[in-house]
């Protein structure tokens, strides 16, 4: 579900962006996500972080989403997915 959700400024998804750092999932259905941001001020973070909680909260057994916003270790365009460097002209 995670490449479902688009930064709106960027055509790739947040999960190939690399911004997702960690995903737990607990016992009880509470699914835990560490992500970052392209940008500390990035405009579309309270966008991205609802369109996360919906579309992960529609999977079967998940019961609740909290997303945390960290900038440890920060974002740099390494992290992005080959597919992604590729949509976005970096290869």
């Amino acid at each position: 579900m995670l490449k479902t959700v688009f930064d709106p400024e960027i055509p790739v998804n947040i999960y190939d962006l690399g911004l997702i750092y960690k995903i737990d999932f607990a016992d009880d259905g509470v699914c835990n996500i560490d992500m970052t941001l392209t940008a500390p001020n990035c405009p579309a973070a309270d966008f991205l972080v609802e369109d996360i909680r919906q579309k992960v909260g529609s999977v079967d057994g998940v019961k609740d989403v909290n997303v945390h916003i960290v900038f440890e270790p920060e974002w740099n365009k390494d992290m992005m997915s080959e597919e992604a460097k590729l949509e976005l002209g970096f290869m």
